[in-house]
């Protein structure tokens, strides 16, 4: 588990500290190409720099792999700054991103069915 800077960015009571164009320092676009069924997974390379804490969060949900989405989910920000967060982690070669397979069509019952029982199973 990776361990941010002593800074604490959140409290439980008044919600976020810092302003989102803090997190990702003003930046509103990554610097690669994320799609929200993008897989990420750490690789188990630390950046030579200490990781802000937004970046240790998200460095820290990459574990195993997910998607952008639910990191954005799990993180509690907007999918637009998520993403410049882990192309920043996917740049210093901490995560791996790969593109989401073929599409599928949204109404697929049994594609939503997958997508349920795998969320459930994370819970």
């Amino acid at each position: 588990m990776v361990e941010p800077h002593d800074e604490t960015w959140f409290d439980d009571e008044a919600g976020r500290l810092v302003p989102l164009y803090a997190v990702s320092n003003g930046r509103t676009l990554p610097t690669i190409k994320l799609d929200l069924l993008s897989m990420v997974a750490a690789t188990g390379r630390l950046p030579r720099t200490a990781l802000e804490p937004d970046h240790a969060r998200a460095l820290n949900l990459c574990t195993s792999p997910t998607t952008v989405a639910e990191v954005a989910a799990r993180m509690k920000l907007p999918a637009t700054i998520t993403k410049v967060l882990l192309s920043d982690l996917v740049g210093c070669g901490a995560v791996a991103a790969r593109a989401p397979g073929p599409a599928v069509d949204p109404t697929d019952i049994s594609v939503l069915e997958a997508i349920l029982d795998g969320l459930r199973r994370r819970l």
